[in-house]
C-alpha cells in the first residue's frame, strides 16, 4: 500500500492489488499515510505465493476491476476525504471491579488476552517515578500508525502488564529500539512472518531489576523477564496501532511475542559481554534488541568443541534469510573458549560452514525477479552460505552467554534486519528506587 500511495502522491493514478484477507490492513495503512480512500482491488492470491499459473489466473480474473479503478473519475469523497472525527480522550474511561475492568478492556481490544492491572492514576503516577522525563515527553512516533509514545502512555501500558517502576528506563529504551531505522520498524510490526523481539540486557541493571540470566531464563516465573516483554506487546498494540488480523498479518503467529527477555550471564561468560562488544563499558547498562522468527533449544552432539561446532553449523535453518542469534549456556561457551574459540572466530566458522545448495538461493531470488549477479553463474548444487552479509548487515551472527550450568544451545533465526543496541538512561535517585523494589522476588517452599 505504501508504494501505491507513493505513486498517487506523484499525481499518477495507482491501484493497490490486495489479497482478500488483507483489506483491513490495506485501509489502515492508507489511513496512516493520509490517503484513506486510495483505490484497491481485492484479489484471491495469498501474499508471497509463487505458483505463476495461480498468479496469472488470479490477476486475469480482476483485470477489468484494475482498469476500472485506474480510469474511473474521482468521486467528491476521493477528491477531498473528510477526516474521521475522533472522540476527545478522557482521563477516566471506566469504573468497576477488577473483573468488570478486565472485561471492558478486553472487549475493546486493549489487552493481550490475559488479565491486566487497572492503570489507575495512582498506579501510573507510581510508574512514572522510574524516570526523570516529564509525562508528556515524546519518546517516539511509532509506525505504522504513527502513535505517539509519550512517557505517560508507556507507563500506562507498563502498569497494565504488571511492570514495576524500575522497568520504565528499559521500556523507554525498548521503544526507541523498535523504531530505530536500522530495524525497519514498519515491516517488523506488520510482517506476515510474525517477528518477535528478543531483549538481551547487559550491565548492572540486570541485577537491579532481578532479570533472570541463569536457569530457565526464557521460561515464565520472573516478573522482570515476563512483564518487560509483555509491556512492549501492549505498547505495540495500543500505541503503535498493530492489531492482530488488522495491521499484524502474521500467518502463524509467534509465542515469543508474549515475552522474550533475558539478561546476559556476564559473570559466567569467558568472553566480553555484548555491551562491551558494542562499544560501551561493563559499567554501562544496555539493551540489545534482536528480531527473531523462531527458537530452537538444542543439546549439542557432543560436549567437546567439535560436537558443539557441528551442532551450531548443522542446525541453522536452511530457510534462514537474515540474521542468527546464538545463546550459549556457560559450560558450552567455556569449552569453546578453552579450545581457542572467540566470538569472531565462531561467527566466521558458522558463516563459512553453514551451507545449502545454491538452488535454494536461486529459487528465492527468482521468485522476486532480482537474482544477484553473484548467483547467476552458480551450479544449482554448489554449496553456498545460508547466512548472507550485506551493507545493511555486515555481520549476520550475534552470540551471547545465558542460562544455567548445563549443556544447551539456543538458536534464534532472525529476519533480514540487524539488531539494535540502546543505552539505558537511569533517573536520579536510582539506587533508592531500586532498593524500594529489589525484594520483590519469589520465595519457594522447600519440600
Amino acid at each position: 500500500m505504501y508504494e501505491t500511495i507513493s505513486v498517487e502522491e506523484r499525481n499518477k493514478p495507482a491501484v493497490g492489488l490486495i489479497y482478500l484477507d488483507f483489506a483491513n490492513d490495506a485501509r489502515s495503512a492508507a489511513s496512516s499515510r493520509g490517503v484513506p480512500v486510495v483505490r484497491v482491488v481485492p484479489e484471491p492470491i495469498p501474499s508471497e505465493w509463487t505458483d505463476r499459473t495461480d498468479i496469472e489466473n488470479g490477476i486475469s480474473g480482476v483485470i477489468d476491476e484494475i482498469i476500472g479503478a485506474l480510469t474511473r473519475p474521482l468521486s467528491e469523497e476521493e477528491k477531498s476525504p473528510r477526516p474521521r472525527e475522533m472522540e476527545k480522550p478522557t482521563r477516566i474511561v471506566f469504573k468497576g471491579n477488577l473483573q468488570d475492568i478486565n472485561r471492558f478492556f478486553y472487549l475493546r481490544g486493549w489487552t493481550d488476552g490475559l488479565p491486566i492491572i487497572p492503570p489507575t492514576q495512582e498506579a501510573v503516577k507510581e510508574m512514572l517515578s522510574g524516570t526523570d522525563l516529564p509525562p508528556d515527553h515524546l519518546v517516539a512516533l511509532m509506525p505504522p500508525r504513527l502513535g505517539k509514545a509519550t512517557v505517560e502512555k508507556i507507563a500506562i501500558n507498563a502498569v497494565m502488564a504488571g511492570a514495576l517502576p524500575t522497568y520504565l528506563p528499559l521500556l523507554i529504551a525498548g521503544v526507541q529500539a523498535q523504531v530505530d531505522p536500522k530495524a525497519g520498524p514498519t515491516g517488523m510490526a506488520v510482517s506476515t512472518t510474525s517477528i518477535a523481539p528478543l531483549w538481551i540486557v547487559n550491565g548492572p541493571v540486570r541485577r537491579d531489576l532481578n532479570i533472570n540470566v541463569g536457569y530457565g531464563a526464557l521460561s515464565p516465573g520472573d516478573i522482570a523477564n515476563a512483564a518487560i516483554g509483555r509491556s512492549l506487546g501492549l505498547i505495540t498494540k495500543n500505541i503503535r496501532g498493530v492489531r492482530k488480523a488488522v495491521e499484524d498479518m502474521g500467518v502463524l503467529g509467534n509465542p515469543g511475542r508474549q515475552t522474550m527477555v533475558v539478561g546476559e550471564n556476564e559473570e559466567e561468560s569467558p568472553w566480553e559481554p555484548l555491551n562491551v562488544e558494542n562499544g560501551s563499558s561493563r559499567d554501562e547498562s544496555t539493551l540489545t534488541m534482536a528480531f527473531t522468527l523462531s527458537f530452537a533449544g538444542l543439546m549439542p552432539y557432543g560436549t567437546d568443541a567439535e560436537g558443539i561446532l557441528s551442532t551450531l553449523v548443522y542446525n541453522v535453518l536452511p530457510e534462514n534469510d537474515g540474521t542468527l542469534f546464538i545463546m550459549l549456556s556457560p559450560p558450552v561457551a567455556k569449552v569453546l573458549a578453552k579450545a581457542g574459540w572467540n566470538k569472531k572466530t565462531l561467527k566466521d566458522y558458522i558463516f563459512q560452514n553453514a551451507r545449502v545448495p545454491a538452488l535454494r538461493h536461486l529459487k528465492y531470488w527468482t521468485v522476486r525477479n532480482e537474482s544477484p549477479d553473484s548467483l547467476k553463474s552458480l551450479n544449482p548444487e554448489e554449496p553456498t552460505p545460508i547466512l548472507t552479509k550485506s551493507e545493511r548487515i555486515p555481520e549476520p551472527t550475534l552470540i551471547f552467554v545465558a542460562g544455567g550450568s548445563g549443556t544447551r544451545i539456543g538458536l534464534f533465526s532472525g529476519g533480514p534486519r540487524p539488531w539494535v543496541t540502546k543505552k539505558i538512561e537511569l533517573p536520579h535517585g536510582w539506587g533508592k528506587l531500586v532498593e524500594k523494589y529489589r525484594r520483590i522476588v519469589p520465595s519457594y517452599l522447600k519440600y
